[in-house]
């Protein structure tokens, strides 16, 4: 039989051999929860946040994603006071550098998740379901760790439609038009957090998975099919005060991909009375970002960010933006910034 390489399954087999798989997100630092399933249940509300993200806008069939996540506590569990945001009161900030000496750990307690998300680039498509159970305990009055665990299923699929065949009569893939394959989706994570800094750790498509469109019709192995491959992701930030209205969080993202070079983010964050924040971000070798948000009460807040190529595709696009938008379901004491997550 005559074998065909398609520009799908070579897109397929590139993106597995040189690229990450699992899509990339500049916001990750407001909403670590769709990397690390660990954070599920951090607040003592329901966390929902909607993103739209359009990567290298001006080039056919870049990259789109859009997900939902939904995170909260299982067993809600009450403060021992409420939180100065909540009033809201004028003068000093109500979250200046002594409440966050008075600062506490929540107490021990289970959490749960849901992410659905949708990752289009070309002519593949992958739709994810998963969700997350977490569980927070102390290690001091001021210190807390968790531990999380992602279980779901992802389809993996291609419109062959969209794919210039060599021959467009091929028996195999020539007339299929999308076709689709259903893989399991498993994460884990670590997340050690305080008043002052963040540490985690999280695993994403733990098992690896083989992805064929042949149906065994065509021999051959990685120029035919592909295999979703592990991704590793290490994280760190540490808040400093500028002043008592103004803190700033930089942060280190390092991400390891099986076949793959080492990729690393660095960040820093402004934060203006728990109100307004900007900041940039740098990623090794791809570009740069900006981005900016505000917290617009104690439910609803949004964040806006624009990437800059700095490699070869500057050339062809028009760079890359995401916008979230997060909402504070149950929020009982009226929080307009998250305590845990910050």
């Amino acid at each position: 039989m005559k074998k065909i390489v398609f520009t799908g399954m070579l897109l397929l087999s590139m993106v597995v051999v040189s690229a990450q798989q699992l899509p990339h997100y500049t916001q990750y630092i407001m909403n670590p929860f769709i990397i690390n399933p660990a954070l599920a249940g951090i607040e003592n509300y329901w966390d929902l946040r909607l993103s739209h993200r359009h990567q290298w806008a001006g080039l056919n069939g870049a990259p789109v994603t859009t997900y939902m996540t939904i995170q909260g506590p299982l067993r809600k569990s009450d403060y021992a006071q409420a939180s100065p945001t909540g009033f809201d009161p004028e003068g000093e900030n109500p979250r200046g550098r002594g409440y966050w000496q008075d600062y506490t750990t929540p107490p021990p307690h289970p959490g749960a998740g849901l992410t659905i998300l949708n990752d289009q680039a070309g002519p593949i498509n992958r739709f994810s379901i998963t969700g997350a159970y977490a569980h927070h305990i102390n290690l001091s009055p001021r210190t807390s760790i968790s531990a999380g665990i992602g279980l779901g299923m992802q389809q993996i699929s291609i419109d062959t439609r969209k794919v210039e065949f060599y021959d467009p009569n091929d028996p195999v893939l020539g007339t299929s038009g999308i076709i689709n394959r259903w893989r399991p989706d498993v994460s884990f994570g670590l997340w050690l957090y305080s008043a002052d800094f963040f540490i985690g750790a999280a695993a994403q498509n733990i098992v690896p998975q083989k992805v064929g469109f042949t149906n065994g019709k065509v021999a051959g192995d990685s120029v035919y099919g592909g295999k979703l491959i592990p991704h590793l992701f290490m994280t760190t930030g540490y808040r400093l005060w500028i002043n008592d209205d103004l803190t700033v969080l930089p942060s280190v993202m390092v991400r390891m991909i099986t076949a793959a070079p080492i990729s690393f983010d660095v960040n820093a964050r402004f934060m203006y009375r728990d109100r307004f924040w900007f900041g940039a971000s740098y990623r090794i070798q791809d570009g740069v970002a900006g981005m900016f948000g505000v917290n617009i009460n104690s439910l609803i807040n949004i964040g806006y960010s624009y990437d800059y190529s700095t490699s070869s595709l500057n050339t062809v696009s028009k760079g890359s933006h995401e916008i979230m938008i997060g909402f504070l379901l149950g929020n009982k004491y009226g929080d307009t910034c998250p305590r845990n997550v910050w």
